[in-house]
């Protein structure tokens, strides 16, 4: 389900209005049950991989946590560091058999033909499951936060896998962190007009940033770019500069919409760009850029 659909249209309004509706302890079951919903809207197949994720990292924070109560300390560290290992592990090797096996086995194929070994790589027929970098990345985050002990392991496994599959950031982020999301999902929201409107015009925002400029610019970037010979060089020039706004103003809104989506619930979001283009140097920029990403980085 994309954001700029009418069935998201339809989605999110139902989903607001039944959140304020219901009891507060029965809240969390049920984004759990409409993210899950939006997810399976691409592949039902996939949200098996997104759970499977959950379930790992969800025990690995158990784990860990009951490795914490252990006397002696250097058992206790090599208990703690064998479940964030495995946890980690876990779940980087499944993202990238899905995300970069096919490329690293067509590279691999290319490298041995370098050196006169002919070895053809096996088709590799994966569909990439949505989203699968910011769940991933947002659990592992989690293990690394009861690792730490910045954060208590979640007792609720619903309400960690709540966490992993928020759907307004679920399929291009800003991936959160632990110690902020989870806190907010365990506080009784209440509807406020002010916050909804704000909200709702963060989600407009980030709709005209997609729809009017990114994918008007996508007409003239794809006209250039899918015929690049017969184009002048200022043609492909001025190409390359509006797919840069392109690129931005379509991961910009989308940021936005799910900004504003989470806002109008009651939950807030960090930013995840800050005006870009607009920095000062190299380094600037990628302080300004996919900021939620470069600071997960930093941060685990």
């Amino acid at each position: 389900m994309l954001f700029n659909s009418l069935d998201f249209l339809l989605f999110f309004p139902v989903v607001t209005l039944v959140f304020f509706l219901i009891p507060h302890k029965a809240r969390h079951l049920w984004l759990l049950a409409a993210s899950y919903y939006f997810y399976m809207c691409w592949n039902p197949r996939y949200a098996l991989l997104m759970l499977l994720s959950t379930a790992i990292t969800y025990v690995s924070g158990v784990l860990i946590h009951r490795a914490g109560r252990i006397e002696d300390p250097a058992r206790r560290q090599r208990r703690k560091k064998l479940w964030v290992g495995l946890s980690f592990g876990s779940n980087l090797l499944i993202l990238c058999v899905f995300k970069y096996l096919a490329f690293f086995l067509a590279n691999l194929s290319r490298g041995l033909g370098l050196i006169g070994v002919q070895w053809q790589a096996p088709a590799i027929d994966l569909l990439l499951p949505v989203g699968i970098s910011f769940y991933t990345f947002q659990a592992l985050g989690y293990t690394m936060d009861v690792y730490r002990g910045d954060i208590e392991a979640e007792p609720n496994f619903f309400r960690y896998a709540l966490f992993v599959s928020f759907f307004p950031q679920l399929v291009a982020g800003p991936i959160e962190r632990s110690s902020s999301l989870l806190r907010q999902l365990r506080t009784r929201q209440h509807f406020d007009f002010l916050r909804a409107r704000a909200g709702l015009l963060r989600m407009g925002w980030g709709l005209f940033q997609k729809m009017v400029v990114a994918d008007r610019l996508a007409i003239l970037v794809d006209t250039v770019y899918n015929g690049p010979a017969g184009q002048p060089g200022s043609a492909v020039a001025l190409a390359t500069v509006l797919f840069c706004f392109q690129i931005y103003c379509d991961f910009g809104g989308y940021s936005n919409i799910a900004i504003g989506a989470a806002q109008v619930m009651g939950i807030t979001l960090m930013e995840n760009f800050r005006q870009p283009f607009l920095a000062l140097s190299i380094r600037d920029f990628w302080r300004r850029w996919h900021i939620s990403l470069s600071t997960w980085f930093r941060d685990y």
